[in-house]
């Protein structure tokens, strides 16, 4: 049977339709918890293997998200095929193969050129591992289309998983943090569906008998919270703990369903412990498969009333009779305590609201307390109070927001961005206007053969000595000539302390100034002392013209070469000194001194040479 699509979900497949037919780019729909997604995707997989005539390939997390997409697809009368070691199928004669990651990954060969397109269920947990299949099947197919859908399009520490919203604004710096996908073609919120009718209103209840003190915790390099850290806060809380469950016992005694969601496994025992024996069961991620399910199955049948789990049931788990949300646990991402929510908003007969219970403080932590649905995203390190500045760009007119600079004066900015001083014109640094914000780049896209193509206009560049195109103001090499972009005094630096660090490494430096006399060594011959003063430091070199070393006569006909040209020796020092004598001594320093420190000396292998070029240790 084919399902009848709500308003906004048709709108979502011709959203789809239209941009698919003109780009090849990533794209992605956001529709909230109990939006539909699994229709949207049976729709759009459909629609992809009869336009094509190829094959459709379905990614979801976990079983139960691959099982439930293929069943609405299946619900169409069509047959779908499994690829999932955890469904326990692999098989793809069907057009429309439903997946999980890692069992599409081991087996990547057999996905070839037969793919039309990739859709990526939770797609905000668009991982390496998919990313992966996805290069791998666009090596046979140029034009794979790539789809993503979500509830929440956005990663903690990273922003907003697109490039463009869906009015066709640039999301910028300040929210979002490379992106995968390109546009956001469609959006249908939670707090939308609650207004038309789709989803249960979530009250929070601010009344809470007790909480946690969860202000402590702090994230480790990974961006998540420390698990020391999280196992003295919510651990071995004895009464803390057994007052919290009283409390959502008290206050969902007329209730159907209640979700408890624990920090970590010995917490959820605790939280066991407190609740009504026979009227409560524990799910986590040790739990057997066939005991899960089981658990599952009695708990949508309304069997018991209380399920308790850890990191396991947090997305794609659909109990329409849910109606109290217990949170005992810190979420780090607004995306995880919203697709926590999430888990109570389905419709049900006789449900007139969803409860959520927070006692762990994440609604203050993201910023929910006027609308749940409506967390702030920002990047890692973005300014929420930050001030900003609009920059209208001169080439494709796309107005701009860019966070102020710290010592701008935004008062005194003109419609492209660039600060003024008193008169009204322009400030210059280096004969270039300075910018009033920290934005380098114009977020404007133009869709050129299937791809957006972003405004190549920048506020702030660096001009690439060599072939003088434009590239970021943080580009170490030129995006065209592929030339190293460093500034010579930054480069001076850079040489200066890799020298220091190691003075014994070959190197070719700039001579600067140098001085030449007579000497005589300690086993009597007669030397050539030449006192060489180079960009980063002075040094003394003796040059034998006499020594039976093959080396050493080398260096020194090499010397001679770089002074008074090819084919004039000198058969000593005095008469190297005389010929200089007969000249301009600077004139005739050599240009460049490529050496080493070895012991307590230098040793010569080379001069003249270019000092941009790697030297080799062979004259």
């Amino acid at each position: 049977m084919a399902f009848e699509l709500r308003p906004y979900q048709y709108a979502a497949v011709e959203a789809l339709k239209e941009t698919m037919k003109k780009c090849i780019d990533p794209i992605v729909i956001e529709a909230a918890t109990g939006g539909g997604k699994s229709i949207l995707i049976s729709e759009i997989a459909k629609w992809l293997n009869n336009k094509s005539g190829k094959k459709v390939l379905c990614l979801a997390p976990s079983k139960e998200l691959c099982e439930q997409n293929a069943e609405k697809y299946k619900a169409y009368g069509f047959k779908a095929s499994y690829w999932s070691a955890s469904v326990g199928k692999k098989e793809m004669r069907n057009s429309v193969v439903f997946g999980t990651p890692m069992s599409v990954w081991n087996d990547i060969e057999k996905f070839k050129s037969q793919f039309t397109a990739v859709i990526c269920d939770e797609s905000h947990m668009i991982t390496p591992t998919i990313k992966s299949i996805i290069e791998s099947i666009k090596a046979h197919n140029k034009y794979l289309r790539v789809i993503g859908f979500t509830a929440t399009p956005y990663r903690m520490g990273s922003g907003y998983i697109y490039e463009i919203d869906e009015n066709g604004k640039p999301v910028g710096d300040d929210c979002t943090k490379n992106p995968y996908f390109k546009k956001l073609v469609y959006r249908i919120t939670a707090q939308e569906l609650v207004k038309q009718g789709y989803l249960t209103q979530p009250i929070a209840d601010a009344e809470l008998a007790a909480r946690y003190d969860a202000s402590g915790l702090s994230l480790n390099r990974m961006g998540n919270f420390d698990s020391k850290e999280i196992e003295q806060t919510f651990e071995g809380k004895g009464r803390l703990t057994s007052d919290i469950v009283e409390d959502v016992v008290k206050k969902s005694a007329n209730r159907k369903g209640v979700m408890f969601f624990a920090a970590t496994v010995k917490h959820a025992k605790e939280i066991m412990l407190s609740l009504p024996a026979g009227n409560a069961r524990l799910i986590t991620g040790e739990t057997k498969k066939k005991e899960r399910n089981k658990i599952i199955d009695d708990f949508k049948n309304q069997k018991f009333k209380y399920l308790v789990n850890v990191s396991v049931l947090t997305t794609g788990f659909d109990a329409p009779h849910v109606d109290v949300v217990a949170i005992l646990r810190a979420t780090e991402s607004a995306s995880l305590f919203q697709q926590i929510i999430g888990r109570g908003l389905r419709l049900a007969d006789g449900k007139l609201f969803c409860l959520v219970l927070d006692y762990a403080g994440n609604i203050e932590r993201h910023q929910l307390e006027d609308d749940l649905f409506d967390p702030k995203i920002t990047v890692s390190g973005g300014g929420k109070e930050a001030l900003k500045v609009e920059a209208k760009c001169p080439i494709c007119n796309t107005v701009n927001e860019f966070t102020a600079r710290k010592d701008a004066n935004v008062d005194l900015v003109d419609s492209e961005g660039y600060q003024l001083d008193l008169t009204g014109d322009r400030v210059e640094i280096e004969g270039q206007p300075l910018p009033a914000h920290m934005g380098r780049r114009c977020f404007g896209e133009e869709l050129i053969n299937g791809h957006f193509v972003r405004c190549n206009h920048r506020w702030s560049l660096k001009e690439c000595p060599e072939c003088s195109a434009e590239n970021d103001i943080a580009a170490r090499y030129c995006s065209e000539c592929r030339a190293e972009l460093i500034d010579p005094n930054e480069k001076l630096m850079i040489d200066y302390k890799k020298m220091k660090k190691n003075p014994r490494i070959l190197t070719t430096d700039k001579v600067l100034a140098w001085s030449c006399k007579e000497w005589v060594s300690q086993s009597g011959n007669q030397t050539l002392r030449v006192d060489y003063t180079t960009e980063y430091r002075s040094f003394p070199v003796w040059y034998t013209p006499e020594s039976n070393s093959r080396k050493q006569q080398a260096i020194w006909e090499n010397l001679c070469e770089s002074v008074f040209g090819k084919g004039n020796f000198k058969n000593n020092a005095s008469e190297f000194i005389s010929g200089l004598k007969d000249h301009n001594i600077e004139s005739r320093m050599p240009f460049s001194l490529t050496a080493k420190k070895e012991g307590d000396f230098f040793t010569i292998f080379a001069h003249n040479l270019p000092v941009d070029v790697p030297p080799i240790e062979e004259v």
